[in-house]
């Protein structure tokens, strides 16, 4: 059910609630984020998110500083576990694991090459990070061939809202719809720049596969080429950024044949989700669904 609107016409999120056994969570099963966040493609979005959040130097250099030790398969092994949580774990799993969040966050602190101090806990971060995710799950999901209308899309990022929340920020510090999200890049662009370190995970990333697959498993050339989508279906002035003079296989595509090969990906995916769940949300999502046929 929608929320009403507020006194300028703005849709605010409902109150959570945690009803024990009844409790579907932050969303429940008749919202826009339970069909995105179910697309077998969430894992080429994740990577998306996390090249588009490289782009922002302060990302880069916290990451450098506090978690060198994790490469992008690993980060993408954590943004999937919280997203799984947060969208189909109880209320109370979901606002333990923002507080989780929060308090790493808390711990993070350090300067920048300029001089500049920076804090994980800025709301600024926390915004880019924010729009990072919201962003790249709906321009790949759709991409690749979930139908969504405009209407659909605008109630998807103000369900986010209460992700954004999660973590710290308060609703008018993030945007509503796609409008307020389209400008919130155009407006973020200047202060963005791609620093030697996420130059050299972006490289390393289109050209080396998974290493969490074994060699000769099933799944590896597919997996080979995600990445390689992932950073194909990055904005162009993203790309521009990363200024990659050569790139193998899909991180090459244009834009035409990026949307082609996710629609192509997505089909293969989807055939195989009940053995490689996208988004590790299988014991969420059951839990939040109730019993389903087989």
């Amino acid at each position: 059910m929608s929320e009403p609107p507020d006194s300028e016409g703005r849709r605010t999120p409902a109150p959570w609630t945690c009803d024990g056994d009844a409790d579907s969570g932050l969303f429940g099963p008749d919202s826009v984020t339970w069909r995105v966040h179910a697309e077998a493609l969430m894992g080429v979005a994740g990577l998306r998110a996390l090249l588009l959040m490289a782009l922002h130097p302060v990302a880069t250099t916290a990451f450098e500083d506090h978690w060198r030790h994790r490469d992008m398969w690993d980060r993408l092994t954590r943004l999937t576990e919280y997203t799984a949580v947060t969208t189909y774990g109880t209320t109370t799993q979901a606002m333990l694991a923002g507080s989780r969040v929060r308090a790493s966050h808390a711990r993070v602190h350090g300067v920048l090459p300029t001089g500049v101090a920076y804090t994980a806990d800025d709301p600024q971060l926390l915004a880019w990070v924010h729009c990072c995710l919201i962003a790249s799950f709906l321009e790949v999901t759709t991409r690749g061939g979930l139908a969504l209308s405009g209407a659909e899309q605008d109630c998807y990022i103000e369900e986010q809202v209460r992700t954004a929340m999660l973590v710290g920020l308060e609703p008018d510090e993030v945007p509503h719809e796609r409008g307020r999200l389209q400008d919130y890049f155009r407006v973020i662009r200047p202060a963005l720049e791609c620093l030697p370190a996420a130059r050299r995970a972006a490289a390393e990333l289109v050209a080396t596969p998974s290493p969490r697959l074994a060699p000769g498993a099933p799944l590896r050339p597919t997996w080979a080429g995600i990445a390689g989508l992932a950073f194909a279906a990055l904005p162009p002035w993203g790309r521009r950024l990363y200024a990659l003079s050569t790139l193998p296989g899909a991180a090459g595509l244009t834009d035409a044949a990026t949307t082609v090969g996710l629609r192509a990906l997505r089909t293969s995916l989807r055939g195989t989700q009940a053995l490689v769940p996208p988004m590790r949300r299988e014991r969420h999502l059951r839990v939040a669904r109730g019993p389903v046929d087989p």
